[in-house]
């Protein structure tokens, strides 16, 4: 397994690449064009192509003896995993929210909630920030999960505001694994070593910028008329 871990690392990247390109041209496209909706699929290929390169090194560092990089690094999966699943989600179900908000739902948010917790208590016991400030990410996503599973959204365009917040949640992993992996190594080819204050910048300001425009995005769309009560915003039993 580690003598393929370089082509991995390698394939990691290029479809980090892909996701990067793709991501800011379905931004700038009009929404819900055929043509966004081709390159915002394409955005997603690429992104399966992320997380499941991912996966195989994971083993590679669980052989390694290095297993809160291996947790993390499967943590980190799992939230762009379920922020994936969510946006397309949104868009196949839009029609009735309660069958968005199912079981299924409950269980990604129930594991997301588990792995939080996990990756909280790994970074507590290496004294690592990182992993503990990015637990909150997993706690946040799963405890939302489960209260708008009790109290749905009352908009209409309900499906629009959990699409959008998901695909802003998959461009803050696409421009973390960016800031962080990606610049840092074109940095170091050209000899330049980046601050030792770059690190958790590199980390933590996508998420800040996903956070605020997710917030702008809101207060513009929930100015939309309420949907009437019996129409799919009812609580899932």
């Amino acid at each position: 397994m580690s003598s393929l871990y370089p082509h991995l690392v390698g394939l990691h990247g290029l479809f980090g690449l892909v996701a990067l390109l793709t991501f800011w041209t379905a931004a700038a496209l009009r929404k819900g064009t055929p043509l966004h909706r081709r390159v915002g699929q394409a955005y997603l290929g690429a992104m399966a192509g992320i997380c499941l390169t991912a996966l195989p090194m994971v083993a590679v560092f669980v052989q390694r003896g290095r297993p809160g990089i291996a947790v993390f690094l499967a943590y980190l999966v799992l939230i762009t995993a379920t922020a994936m699943w969510l946006g397309r989600r949104a868009i196949r179900r839009r029609r009735a929210q309660a069958a968005f908000r199912d079981r299924g739902y409950a269980a990604v948010a129930w594991l997301n909630l588990g792995a939080a917790l996990a990756v909280f208590a790994i970074g507590w016991q290496m004294q690592q920030v990182l992993l503990m400030g990015f637990s909150v990410v997993g706690a946040l996503t799963g405890g939302t999960m489960l209260w708008r599973r009790w109290r749905p959204l009352a908009e209409g365009n309900w499906w629009l505001q959990e699409h959008y917040a998901a695909m802003i949640a998959c461009g803050a992993a696409t421009h973390v694994a960016f800031a962080s992996i990606g610049l840092g190594r074109l940095a170091s080819a050209a000899g330049f070593a980046m601050p030792a204050w770059y690190g958790l910048l590199a980390w933590f300001v996508p998420l800040a910028v996903a956070v605020l425009a997710t917030m702008l995005l809101d207060r513009r769309h929930r100015r939309s008329r309420a949907m009437p009560v019996g129409r799919g915003a009812a609580t899932v039993a």
